[in-house]
């Protein structure tokens, strides 16, 4: 049986993960309604951010083997794209004249969008019954 992931860690990254999906769903919409033209790529890349951290705290919640790869896949989506977004932004700055959520490897918020996820993984595979 899976040991239940809406505990100790659990349950901070469900909470963290929650307060994530609020920050960057509000901060994607503001940016997308107000001032879309002013870099349309940064703002769709922070509206794709919230969506994963909804997905992602939506698979910690259920908490059952559908909910766990839902969230596995999600943090391994997130972390995929604040890697390559970080080093594109830090690269190339020019293609980001505004900040994403995971601009410098999610500098602006203290770079958790860089460490969330792989905290995920981790704890996810330790709740891994198969691997337990």
């Amino acid at each position: 049986m899976a040991r239940p992931v809406n505990t100790g860690l659990g349950r901070v990254l469900v909470f963290v993960y929650g307060l994530f999906a609020v920050a960057a769903t509000c901060r994607a919409a503001v940016q997308i309604v107000l001032k879309f033209g002013e870099a349309p790529v940064s703002y769709l890349l922070s509206a794709l951010a919230a969506v994963l951290y909804i997905v992602a705290t939506v698979g910690l919640v259920r908490g059952d083997a559908g909910g766990r790869r839902l969230a596995q896949v999600c943090f391994t989506v997130e972390l995929i794209g604040v890697l390559a977004v970080g080093t594109l932004s830090v690269l190339q700055p020019q293609d980001f004249p505004d900040a994403t959520v995971w601009s410098g490897f999610g500098e602006g918020y203290g770079y958790l969008p860089l460490v969330l996820p792989v905290l995920g993984l981790v704890w996810l595979r330790r709740r891994d019954p198969a691997t337990a």
